[in-house]
């Protein structure tokens, strides 16, 4: 594996694979890799001649107050999962390669950014899409993988790859969970193991609205409801939101219908953590 960390050597990397006609796989992280990570990476090996992985914790993505200085990081780590799943490539550029001074250029969403994490974080998702335009960029024709647990970012993502007409197909790759079902995220590093019990009733709760679901009640502020009292339960949790909406549009709706998704978010200690589910197929 490859270990870089300037852009003119990712440049010369994808422009040696055209060359020669690979097709490559672009796996995008702020690092403190897990599971999760992991999935994506091996679905972009199987489908590509080669594998770039990112790590890059991008500041403009993270607002005053938010915890860009204490968010995990463990390169060496990260380096060695990598190069064990067989990944080729690992670019890890500092934030004064990624970004000349001052920074005068972003890339903005409009109406996709400005519910759930959106209006929690209203700066979040220009920083996200702006770090994404670069790496498509940087990569140039590849094929990009993400989690579906930032479910409203992959929308965003997908989105802005269609608008701005990279030549990217983005894909969305399940949730991987524990065995409790909470969801894998680098952030889950800041629970207390109180805290790590508490933070599965996101996922419970997903759970049973989707059972609810199925059985016919199809409501949105029904479901949104039954979601607000079970959290309730869990006193170390702080519900930031519970949100229905069109998958794809991340519009809300009323009536919950198939391509329906059902996201939360909640703060649970130093860690703030995000859900979602489609209502029709639960928790797996």
């Amino acid at each position: 594996m490859k270990l870089i960390t300037q852009i003119a050597e990712m440049h010369e990397f994808v422009d040696a694979c055209r060359t020669k006609k690979e097709t490559v796989g672009l796996v995008p992280t702020m690092g403190f890799l897990h599971r999760g990570h992991i999935s994506l990476m091996e679905r972009a090996i199987r489908e590509n001649d080669k594998t770039i992985v990112t790590i890059f914790v991008n500041p403009l993505q993270f607002a005053e107050g938010e915890d860009l200085s204490s968010y995990p990081r463990d390169l060496e780590q990260d380096t060695s999962q990598c190069e064990a799943t067989g990944v080729d490539l690992l670019f890890t550029p500092s934030p004064e390669e990624m970004y000349s001074q001052p920074i005068l250029t972003a890339v903005h969403i409009d109406s996709m950014t400005r519910n759930m994490e959106g209006a929690s974080r209203p700066t979040h998702f220009s920083g996200v899409a702006t770090v994404v335009a670069k790496l498509f960029n940087i990569a140039g024709p590849c094929s990009a993988y993400f989690g579906e647990k930032d479910w409203q970012q992959l929308q965003i993502i997908t989105k802005m790859a269609h608008d701005l007409s990279f030549r990217v197909n983005v894909y969305g790759c399940p949730t991987v969970r524990h065995s409790d079902g909470l969801a894998l995220s680098s952030r889950n590093a800041y629970l207390t193991p109180e805290e790590r019990t508490s933070a599965t009733v996101l996922s419970r709760s997903l759970q049973k609205a989707s059972e609810t679901v199925q059985a016919g009640e199809t409501t949105a502020s029904a479901i949104r409801a039954q979601i607000d009292d079970q959290i309730a339960t869990e006193p170390l949790v702080e519900l930031d939101y519970v949100e229905i909406v069109e998958g794809n549009t991340l519009n809300s709706i009323d009536q919950i219908s198939q391509g329906s998704r059902i996201l939360v978010a909640a703060k649970i200690g130093k860690a703030r953590l995000i859900d979602n589910v489609d209502p029709y197929c639960g928790i797996t």
